[in-house]
């Protein structure tokens, strides 16, 4: 269900009074199938998560919906281009609140083009990215686990 867009959305650094929140953010299983990527055990999550913050190449921002942690958005490299990812809280989506972040972060990164991916199964993340911009490049498929089973994505560009 769609709902209109309400609340102020902000864009701060990761603290780190967020990671747990953001950690219950990616246990959902429904955020996870949309997403085509598995939940990491908590160890897993917090290590990842020091790795990417102590790294100066990656932009990462916590989403803040009238100032309470909605979710998180980031610019990094992967295969050699900046790629944006984000994760919304489940129970904010179809309040525009990715679509209102994805707004700001763009506006903090002027270089491009930027990329992103998304499973071709998540309607509502592309018309996030479409909505800010991206256009569909091409289509590609990859397994989130090794051996793991295949998604079919978009490959989009913002120029």
């Amino acid at each position: 269900m769609t709902h209109p867009p309400t609340g102020d959305v902000a864009l701060r650094d990761v603290i780190d009074d967020d990671l747990p929140i953001l950690f219950e953010h990616q246990l959902d299983p429904e955020a996870t199938r949309m997403a085509a990527f598995p939940a990491r055990p908590r160890d897993a999550f917090m290590a990842h998560w020091a790795k990417i913050r102590a790294d100066p190449t990656v932009v990462n921002r916590t989403i803040l919906l009238d100032g309470q942690v909605a979710g998180s958005i980031a610019c990094f490299v992967q295969d050699e281009k900046p790629m944006i990812g984000y994760w919304i809280d489940r129970k904010l989506w179809g309040r525009g609140v990715a679509s209102r972040a994805l707004a700001l972060l763009l506006a903090q990164l002027p270089a491009r083009p930027l990329y992103a991916y998304v499973a071709k199964h998540n309607a509502g993340s592309l018309r996030v990215l479409q909505k800010c911009g991206f256009v569909i490049r091409g289509e590609d498929s990859w397994a989130a686990v090794e051996g793991g089973p295949t998604t079919e994505e978009w490959f989009l560009r913002l120029d």
